[in-house]
């Protein structure tokens, strides 16, 4: 069986799969709700502290992080013990509190790495 195209339903097509495309990375991004008062962030129906230890993957992150010099969500200091503050944030290879992957579009969070004074905007 031969199928005949065209270029205007080639182009149809492209576009369709474009656009749901994009709008499913959207809709994934706009899930997530701040709320400054907890310091925490809740998304797909869990909410976690943004304080603690955390894990960075490559798939299946319990959030996703783009890292920004200006106009962050919340500003984070890497500590090596206690991160028991908002924003205070330590590194671990185990038994993390939440796992992020550091992505570079379409984040759940925007964070900026400080030295001190970490928390929320």
């Amino acid at each position: 069986m031969i199928f005949k195209h065209n270029n205007s339903t080639i182009l149809a097509f492209g576009l369709t799969v474009c656009t749901l495309c994009a709008l499913t990375a959207f809709a994934h991004a706009s899930d997530a709700v701040l709320n400054a008062n907890a310091c925490s962030l809740s998304i797909d129906g869990k909410t976690f502290l943004l304080q603690g230890k955390y894990q960075v993957v490559e798939s299946f992150p319990d959030f996703k992080v783009e890292i920004v010099t200006s106009f962050s969500d919340l500003k984070v200091q890497k500590v090596s013990s206690f991160p028991s503050d908002c924003g205070k944030w330590q590194e671990v290879s185990s038994f993390p509190d939440f796992k992020v992957q550091f992505v570079s579009s379409f984040p759940d969070l925007k964070i900026a790495f400080v030295e001190s004074f970490p928390g929320m905007q």
